[in-house]
Order: structure tokens, then sequence, then C-alpha cells
């Protein structure tokens, strides 16, 4: 999860060892890791910068989402429970993160930083709309679609959950 988070959350092509450096594991564990995420898609080798030697990984996707169906058994639900928690734990992290840094911020970030939670009374089909046009109204602020963004432009993490009570 860490490196699928840091190589999302940078935007370039990093190396196994810059990878590492961030994650806390030995280059070699990293580049094991990357290869294993690439065999399932999540991550893809990205173009040489000239060094043949050199591999550089960058993510592959532009979101994730967790599922294992509901006719997952024990060891898939078991798998995604895993993936669900620590996603969530990173996403507290970087709450605490923002918490601890906010007074400091510009007054355009303080300002523009949202959190709230609003109870929604829809149909199953009136969320499945829902969730796809705020996929789609992201769209093209994903970090990796942005080709020429602003110079001002910072990365900022985007938490959407839709979960029926």
């Amino acid at each position: 999860m860490q490196i699928m988070q840091y190589l999302a959350g940078t935007g370039a092509a990093v190396t196994a060892t810059g990878c590492a450096d961030v994650v806390g594991l030995s280059p070699s564990a990293t580049s094991y890791h990357l290869r294993e995420l690439a065999r399932y898609g999540l991550v893809e080798q990205a173009p040489s910068r000239g060094d043949a030697r050199e591999r550089l990984w960058r993510s592959a996707v532009e979101s994730l989402s967790f599922c294992a169906g509901q006719e997952a058994g024990p060891e898939a639900r078991a798998a995604e429970r895993a993936i669900v928690e620590t996603f969530v734990a990173n996403q507290l992290e970087l709450v605490r993160d923002w918490l601890q840094r906010a007074p400091s911020e510009p007054k355009e970030w303080y300002d523009v930083a949202w959190q709230s939670r609003t109870d929604l009374l829809v149909t199953a089909q009136e969320l499945a709309e829902l969730n796809e046009a705020v996929m789609k109204l992201l769209e093209p602020y994903v970090q990796r679609n942005r080709t020429d963004p602003p110079p001002e432009a910072r990365v900022v993490s985007a938490y959407y959950t839709t979960l029926p009570r």
C-alpha cells in the first residue's frame, strides 16, 4: 500500500531505490514488490530516462477501490479487510498531518481544505449514478491526467466513500 500510495502521490516515475527510501524497505525488497504489483496491473514500467540499466516505475491506475465481491470466500474477505483497514489508517494519517500543519498553510489552501459527511437518502441506482458522476468530475484533475498543470497546483488527496447503512 505504501508503494502504491507513493507512486500515485508523486505522479512521476521512480526507481526501486527511490521508492525504498520512502517506504522503509531495501531496494531489492522494493523491487520484488514492484514486480508483484506489476504482475497484477497496479504499477508499470515507465519509459527510461536514457540509462537502460535504470528501471523506472509508475502507477498504472488512476485510483484504487477495493471490493472482494459478495461471493468471496473467507481468505479474500480477510485480504479485503486488511487492505481497506490499511487504506483507512493511511487516510487518517493524512488528516492528522493536515491538522498539524494547517495553521501554517497559505490562507488560500487553508480555506479550501474540506472535510464533511453527508447522509444521503438514495436508491442503489441513484448511488451508482452519483458514484459515476463524482468519478467523472474528478477525472480531469487526476494527477496523471494533467499534462500541463498551473504552477501553483498542489497534490491533493480526495477520499470518497459511499457505504449503505
